[in-house]
């Protein structure tokens, strides 16, 4: 178990956490929730000793073990896979090295033989023996191959780090695990193994994730951080969701009603105060009144924007037709032979690991790049509005905000495009701000009003959630399902593509493409479209196999 106890956290004058008085038990997995600056990420450096409380204390079950996922991913470069897992049991990991250093010795002494036997003790009593297979376990269930376990880690790509990393962190079986964000960067393989994982987890987890069907999936209470507490509420997310509205709702009915019966005794007092035969009527509705209290609905740190994608034109029944596209970058064909044809009421997801894949056939369509082979034709009636992954030539510039969409609008109005600002939680004085100067998430706001204030009826969108905290993730998956036009998009949030998307696209490694008119998760369960992928994983671990040889 851990717990704070009257936990103050201040930055400066501003307080981000205000006597806060939490549990965490054994047995449940917690998900901690709230806007972006909220504190989720401090609260758990707060809890792992990394941070130092204003005021208060954090108090761990004596004896019991607290292991966190790291975020640098550079840190141990210069270690064996194998030896940085294990240490994620510090004691465990300790013995080990002293073990190795004792045995290695050439002048070994009685008192070494001695510890040496004590060390062996305390070893088999941590399963030690059984501490590389339990690795490798881990490792081969995140998806880092056999071959790999014992290559150093400057040798992993960035993605293969994420999961030594993530695989540390759930090593040995801690008492109490605290992961930030663990589902960023994991492919959908490793995602379905972790939920797995922290579902069959018998000890106290935290977790902190902007993934909502993730959240929903392995979360048994969920910790909402707002108004400077942290308030705790039984069960997962959409079940948090629903039970916060309602309180809110119920509150503000509440106050409702209590305000019209002030008014009543107000009026009733104004009239009669001065009537002698009303007076002890009147001084009666005063002590009344004075009983009343209105509940404090504290403003919420949470701010939805409002993403509304209005057509300027109705879509025709021709909008897309691609065929046999073909590219090649770098030697490597990231797309072979694609052909589709859209129509007028096609959300298409474009999903799987081939992230390459994915933004050239965008940049294709976009014009942004030509085809090797092939060709694309866009319906008369269509209009096109696109979200690039990497903006960053978007914004090198002076602009401010309000001068950068003015340049996109088609009305010359500053009112107007101010108003798009707006919905996106840009306020007045925002729009003065440099757009160079604009966090992740801002940047993404800021795409987003373009693409509204464009009037397009097809929308192109690749991984439009980055950055992106959940108010707004939820904002914009309820706008794409109202969207009346076309949506092409790649993205990793499963909520937000099983919730819009109504056909499926995968480009698998050798750049041909799955095509199904279905739902995600019944992509996924489809044993069809296992065995196509397989097929297709399989040949490529030949060809490699081939060329090795």
């Amino acid at each position: 178990m851990i717990s704070a106890n009257n936990v103050t956290y201040r930055v400066g004058k501003k307080a981000l956490f205000e006597d806060v008085n939490i549990k965490f038990t054994e047995g449940n997995c917690y998900g901690l929730i709230g806007a972006n600056g909220a504190g989720k990420s401090t609260f758990l450096k707060i809890l792992s000793g990394k941070l130092e409380t204003t005021k208060g204390d954090i108090v761990i079950t004596p004896g019991q073990r607290l292991s966190v996922l790291e975020q640098d991913h550079f840190k141990y470069d210069e270690y064996p896979v194998m030896d940085v897992v294990i240490m994620g049991n510090a004691r465990l990991y300790e013995i080990m090295k002293e073990k190795d250093a004792i045995y290695a010795k050439e002048d070994f002494t009685d008192e070494d033989g001695i510890r040496a036997s004590e060390l062996e003790g305390e070893f088999a009593e941590m399963d030690g023996w059984e501490a590389e297979s339990n690795a490798a376990q881990l490792l081969n269930g995140l998806g880092i191959e056999t071959d790999i376990h014992y290559s150093l880690m400057k040798d992993l790509n960035g993605s293969e780090k994420v999961k030594v990393l993530l695989a540390k962190a759930l090593f040995g079986n801690p008492d109490i695990l605290l992961l930030d964000e663990p589902t960023n960067h994991l492919d959908l393989d490793a995602i379905a193994w972790l939920e797995e994982f922290l579902i069959n987890f018998d000890n106290t987890v935290i977790v902190v994730s902007h993934d909502r069907y993730f959240l929903n999936k392995v979360c048994t209470q969920i910790a909402d951080i707002d108004y400077g507490k942290i308030q705790l509420y039984a069960g997962n997310y959409d079940f948090w969701y629903e039970s916060s509205q309602l309180l809110v709702k119920q509150m503000k009915e509440a106050n409702k009603k209590k305000e019209e019966k002030i008014k009543e005794l107000q009026e009733f007092i104004s009239r009669f105060s001065a009537n002698a035969s009303k007076s002890k009527q009147a001084t009666s509705r005063k002590r009344a009144l004075e009983k009343i209290e209105l509940d404090d609905i504290k403003p919420s740190s949470r701010k939805y924007p409002y993403i509304d994608f209005r057509p300027d034109r109705e879509i025709g029944n021709e909008v897309l037709t691609v065929t046999n596209l073909s590219k090649t970058i770098n030697g490597e064909k990231v797309l072979d032979n694609v052909s589709f044809i859209l129509g007028r009421e096609d959300k298409v997801a474009f999903v799987g690991g081939n992230e390459l894949a994915k933004t050239t056939l965008f940049q294709i369509l976009m014009g942004e790049l030509e085809p090797d082979e092939g060709s694309y034709k866009w319906g008369v009636t269509t209009s096109q509005a696109y979200f690039p992954k990497d903006p960053t030539n978007e914004f090198n510039n002076e602009y401010t905000i309000a001068d950068w969409l003015m340049s996109y609008s088609p009305v010359d109005d500053i009112t107007y495009v101010r108003g798009f600002l707006g919905r996106m939680l840009f306020a007045g004085e925002d729009g003065v701000k440099k757009v160079k100067v604009l966090s992740g998430g801002e940047k993404v706001r800021c795409l987003l009003s373009k693409m509204m204030i464009s009037g397009a009826n097809c929308l192109i969108l690749d991984e439009p959630t980055n950055h992106l905290d959940m108010e707004s993730i939820t904002a914009l998956n309820n706008g794409l399902i109202k969207f009346p036009g076309v949506a092409m998009f790649a993205c990793h949030d499963h909520q937000f593509v099983e919730t819009t998307a109504n056909r499926i696209m995968e480009i698998l490694p050798n750049g041909t493409l799955i095509d199904k008119i279905t739902t995600y998760d019944e992509y996924l369960a489809s044993d069809e479209m296992a065995r196509k992928r397989t097929a297709v994983y399989t040949a490529e671990e030949e060809d490699e196999s081939g060329e090795e040889d």
